[in-house]
């Protein structure tokens, strides 16, 4: 499964927007059907996780949290609190609580962006310049690309 685009979307006055079709038809030929949407733990930005993505990354979570230690299981928690369960509806919408719009500092306008198997929702003015400078991309992409994977 992979996500693949940048794509501007605005929200309606209840904080439902449309996920665009490209995203869609990616879900819709992956099997999947629900969405988990939970607060970047980086940046002031949605991530969508199809249900089987965020399946793989709370099992590898709660596999490296002990849960008899007390700063594991509150790691644990605050990682599942800012999550929360979406369906499209038929027309293909979902509903941005609230406290999400205002977690990520969204007001009307958004961004989808395709980050491989998640999908980020921005502010849209958020993403208008570059995340960082083309010389610091350049060096810091040669130089992820240097490491071996320790995985």
């Amino acid at each position: 499964m992979r996500f693949l685009g940048n794509i501007e979307a605005k929200t309606d006055a209840k904080g439902r927007v449309f996920l665009p079709a490209t995203f869609r038809k990616v879900l819709q030929a992956s099997g999947e059907e629900v969405l988990v949407m939970r607060k970047d733990i980086h940046q002031k930005c949605l991530v969508l996780y199809p249900e089987s993505v965020w399946n793989q990354r709370v099992d590898a979570l709660r596999e490296r949290v002990n849960e008899w230690d007390d700063e594991g299981q509150m790691v644990m928690r605050q990682y599942m609190k800012e999550a929360e369960m979406l369906v499209l509806d038929g027309s293909g919408r979902f509903l941005i609580p609230k406290r999400y719009l205002q977690m990520a500092e969204i007001s009307q306008t958004v961004r989808f962006i395709g980050m491989t198997d998640t999908i980020e929702i921005w502010a849209a003015e958020k993403v208008e310049q570059p995340f960082m400078s083309q010389q610091e991309f350049s060096e810091k992409l040669k130089a992820i690309m240097a490491k071996k994977r320790e995985d």
